[in-house]
């Protein structure tokens, strides 16, 4: 074997050894914990990383460059993660999105990440897209939305990242023009009698639509793994509150399939969820679910006293337009 051949083959030796070494480097210190154990998903894939002995999490795993989840007991954060990935991770449970900083390779992507996480739960920004009249218009605010998310993405991200965001939030984008366009249909329900329903409640017994006759109420469709259905929480809180003791009733009812029913249990114990809570009896095929076209979640709907639906797809809790159509029924 000539010297020039033996020299190829240690490259590729040692090209090869890299390659197949490579893999994300991830450890992270968790004020205020609720768990020892952490998860980083994605779809097909799961790591638990357990915390050592000091009570902070490290780990090394391979995986396919893309978008990941940290999970953390009932709370999440989005993640990029590439093989190359060497990153450190700093929250505080109890503020989870406000807290959590991050710091090595990788760290600019997913700072990013959690702006991003930030902004999307100020409801504002949507409120163009949720105010088109029909879907030429709504095409055209939808358009005006993704570029100046776009526009605001710094210079300096990795470039297999960019490409990745964008995807995701074209298709983000195409679920939300399917999931609002569908709603030029649902007002064509407001008028009419309301679908049913029967369902369990979570202080025991079953509760009907027409055991609250006479009232109106106000429900939130909605799941505990939906992040988009937890931000509306609070809101939904001060807003029961806020009509204590009026003609109204708030609803919520969960979609979580029924293997889960212990954990919507423990959510609404833990979070001390007010109204009355509900979990609906075939999940998405539930007849009340089917009946309001209910497609993706949160949803949320007002029903008169009398059982006609005053608006089949109603303002969110965040919404200020909520308090302005409940200010103008509720007495």
């Amino acid at each position: 074997m000539t010297q020039n051949k033996t020299f190829l083959i240690a490259v590729l030796a040692g090209v090869f050894s890299l390659t197949a070494s490579a893999q994300v480097k991830f450890s992270a210190k968790i004020a205020n914990k609720p768990t020892d154990t952490i998860y980083v998903k994605s779809r097909g894939f799961s790591q638990m990383i357990v915390a050592d002995k000091k009570g902070n999490f490290n780990s090394t795993f391979k995986v396919t460059d893309g978008m990941f989840k940290l999970e953390v007991d009932e709370q999440y954060a989005d993640l990029y993660l590439t093989n190359t990935t060497d990153i450190q991770v700093a929250l505080d449970y109890k503020d989870f999105d406000n807290t959590i900083k991050f710091k090595g390779k990788g760290a600019n992507e997913n700072t990013f990440l959690a702006a991003e996480t930030l902004k999307q739960a100020d409801q504002s920004k949507m409120e163009p897209m949720m105010k088109a009249e029909n879907l030429d218009a709504l095409n055209v605010e939808v358009a005006k939305y993704k570029e100046s998310i776009f526009a605001a993405m710094p210079k300096d991200l990795d470039a297999g990242f960019v490409t990745k965001y964008k995807t995701d939030v074209e298709n983000g984008m195409k679920g939300m023009v399917q999931y609002l366009a569908s709603s030029f249909e649902l007002k064509k329900l407001n008028g009419t009698a309301s679908p049913s329903f029967n369902f369990e409640n979570h202080k025991g017994g079953l509760t009907s639509l027409e055991s609250l006759k006479g009232k109106y109420v106000y429900i939130d469709v909605w799941a505990t793994w939906c992040g988009p259905c937890r931000q509306e929480i609070p809101f939904l809180q001060k807003t029961e509150e806020a009509y204590h003791g009026k003609n109204i009733e708030f609803v919520s009812i969960s979609v979580d399939v029924m293997k889960d029913k212990e954990k919507w249990n423990k959510f609404v114990t833990d979070k001390n969820l007010g109204g009355i809570q509900l979990l609906a009896d075939k999940d998405w095929k539930s007849d009340f679910v089917q009946g309001y076209k209910i497609n993706g979640i949160p949803r949320f709907i007002l029903i008169s006293p009398e059982g006609k639906i005053v608006s089949a797809d109603a303002p969110r809790p965040s919404s200020p337009e909520l308090v302005t159509l409940l200010d103008s029924l509720v007495k």
